[in-house]
């Protein structure tokens, strides 16, 4: 297969009274992607944070106190996505979920199959506010997927603006790198979109990148957050310019449903006018050591 229909989730966090309504909730998105033919479900990162809502209202903003909270909930986050990924027969990347492990917390994307069955990927990179303020610990590892016989990895949101460990990922076969995301700020919005379509560039691969989207006074957690849902590509034969592929409207709720044809991303890794996969080896090892050089102290030959 050299197509695949995914679908990038610009997710708006709401504030639930019950459980039902976040099952309604989470059930009609999956459904309106599935119904439009996406093979691949993409949420943002810490999507899951508006169970937030359901916890006592002395936890919302209890930064700490909430993280062993929400453990209650994830037995059964995970099997309604379970069940939502074989009753539409898609892949789906849950929105990441702080995880009781290892002694602490991390940022954990599950990521089910067709048939229920799923894996994970830690975030392994921590923001400021993860690390400071939160207590949100690395992870280990990356890990791909493979879905219709194609191969994909997930950047969560700060890791995808470092060049390694998507690197990673392409080694081992993945030709997308997914980015969910969970940004404040415009700028910090920038430094995904800017690093995600780097990492395209780079790796001659595709980039997805599913924005959360957030107006929450109730929760410290998750106060604002913005961005639009876009599809990055490296700009060279057959696709776009720009390296953007497709893009929601900022802020703009909603999929992002687009078909990603592998064989232009091959082709350009093959025959491009530039190279950057072929090349990545030389471009780590001929610079090799930084030489200083102080001028104006004048150069004898």
């Amino acid at each position: 297969m050299t197509v695949l229909r995914v679908a990038a989730a610009a997710y708006p966090i709401s504030f639930f009274q019950t459980w039902a309504e976040y099952e309604a909730k989470l059930a009609a998105w999956v459904a309106r992607a599935a119904s439009g033919g996406a093979r691949l479900l993409v949420f943002p990162e810490y999507a899951a944070l508006e169970l937030i809502s359901l916890l006592p209202a002395d936890l919302h903003h209890d930064i700490l106190g909430m993280r062993p909270a929400l453990q209650a909930f994830l037995p059964d986050f995970l099997a309604l996505h379970a069940r939502l990924a074989r009753e539409h027969g898609v892949g789906i990347v849950a929105g990441s979920y702080p995880v009781a492990h290892g002694g602490g917390f991390v940022n954990r994307a599950y990521v089910f199959g067709p048939d229920g069955e799923h894996a994970w990927q830690d975030k392994l990179l921590m923001t400021r506010f993860e690390a400071e303020e939160w207590d949100i610990v690395p992870g280990e590892g990356v890990r791909v997927f493979e879905l219709d016989g194609l191969r994909f990895g997930v950047a969560i949101c700060y890791d995808s603006e470092f060049p390694g460990l998507a690197r990673q990922i392409a080694e081992a076969g993945a030709e997308l790198l997914v980015v969910p995301s969970f940004t404040g700020s415009r700028r910090g919005y920038t430094r995904v979109r800017v690093g995600s379509m780097a990492r395209a560039l780079e790796g001659q691969v595709y980039a997805l990148h599913a924005p959360l989207l957030a107006d929450a006074a109730w929760s410290y957690a998750v106060e604002d957050a913005v961005g639009q849902s876009a599809l990055y590509a490296p700009a060279d034969d057959g696709l776009p310019e720009d390296g953007v592929v497709a893009q929601g409207e900022w802020n703009a709720e909603g999929w992002l449903v687009h078909d990603l044809d592998f064989a232009l991303t091959r082709h350009v890794r093959a025959q491009g006018h530039v190279l950057n996969w072929r090349d990545r080896v030389a471009a780590q090892e001929r610079p090799g050591a930084a030489e200083l050089v102080r001028l104006g102290e004048g150069v004898r030959g």
